[in-house]
């Protein structure tokens, strides 16, 4: 069991990491579309996370969260 202690960011840390990983993904023109796009039209992220994982049996979330899980130890 892994007893470090788990990051906490402040508000200004979770946007500065969120905007570097949307720039790494995207670019810089399109990570600024997306931020554009979800500020524009309604975005319901209950629906959303509600949706997400609906065509993934159980078993495959949990072994997509243990690898991520490893892979940042």
């Amino acid at each position: 069991m892994n007893t470090a202690p788990m990051n906490i960011f402040t508000d200004t840390e979770v946007k500065v990491k969120g905007m570097d990983a949307l720039i790494a993904t995207l670019g810089p023109v399109d990570a600024e579309r997306f931020v554009s796009l979800m500020m524009r039209e309604p975005f319901d992220y209950t629906k959303w996370q509600e949706d997400l994982w609906n065509d993934k049996p159980v078993e495959e979330i949990s072994r997509m969260a243990m690898e991520r899980r490893r892979r940042r130890l």
